[in-house]
Formats: C-alpha cells, structure tokens, sequence
C-alpha cells in the first residue's frame, strides 16, 4: 500500500512543481524515479538516526537500506531501459536504440533482479563493502544502493542475452 501511495504523492509533487508529462514519458515510472530519491533521503537520515538511538553502525531493525536498494534493482535493471528509449538524441534517434523494445517488468525479472539483488548484498563484491565504511546513515544505505546497481547490471546482461 505505502508504495502506491508514495507514487502517486510523487506524482502530485511533480505535478505542483510544474513538471509535465508528454506521451514519450510515462507518469508511473516518473514517479518511481522520485520515489527512489525519496527512500534514499529518507534513508541516509532514518538510518543515521537509528544507528545513534540504537549505538550501532548498522543496525539490523533498519531495513530501509534494503527497500532502497531492492527498489534500485529494479527501477534500474527492468523499467529504465524502456524509459531511456524515449529520451531523443540528435545523432542517434534514441539514447538506447541497441535495447530491446519491450519492457522488462514481468514476475521473472522482478523475481531474478530480488535474487542477483540479495546475492551482492550478502557477497559484498567491492565496492560494495567499502561502502560500508561511509560514516551514518551514508554507510548503512550506499552498500545496499552498490548491490542495487549491480543487480541490475545483471539484469541487463542477461536480458542482453535473451534470457
């Protein structure tokens, strides 16, 4: 429930920010894009927050890092693709000609990006522990956001694959 509502709050406040939407670009994945920003906000100050209440440095009741950084995955991995499409260059007709016309949102993609998602939160492939050394809040959330971008990665080369 709270993410529909927090797009469609993104939507008003894009909205009342005098940002409109034409044909090319689709309002929903609009608003998943501020949500995104908005979770890694909330995020970084939440967490910086509890990690001080809690007196550790990355506390396990926080879970926002994982929302965030899930929700990167697949933002990233399964709808940016279809939404770069429509962004026109001069010299080339569309920034990502080279990718497939249809979309990536289906039960398999969101089922493989949560599983690559949670394999490079746990490996922690570098940089992704490095990131951990981020003083607060920072450190609580980029680790998680670098295994979001790595996921989806992976799913962009898997999809590239056919698969």
């Amino acid at each position: 429930m709270f993410p529909l509502w927090a797009g469609f709050a993104c939507a008003w406040i894009a909205g009342s920010w005098g940002i409109s939407f034409d044909e090319s670009i689709d309002p929903v994945l609009t608003a998943q894009i501020f949500l995104a920003a908005f979770l890694a906000i909330a995020g970084v100050w939440s967490a910086s927050r509890a990690a001080q209440f809690w007196g550790a440095k990355d506390p396990q009741r926080v879970v926002i890092d994982e929302v965030s950084g899930q929700h990167l995955a697949l933002l990233l991995g399964c709808s940016a693709p279809v939404w770069w499409r429509s962004i026109k260059t001069p010299s080339s007709g569309n920034l990502l000609g080279m990718m497939p016309s249809h979309t990536a949102l289906n039960w398999k993609y969101l089922l493989l990006g949560l599983i690559l998602f949670r394999v490079f939160d746990i490996w922690k492939p570098f940089p992704v522990r490095k990131m951990e050394s981020l003083p607060g809040g920072w450190g609580i959330m980029a680790d998680d956001w670098v295994a979001g971008i790595y996921a989806a990665a992976g799913l962009w080369v898997l999809r590239a694959l056919g698969l």
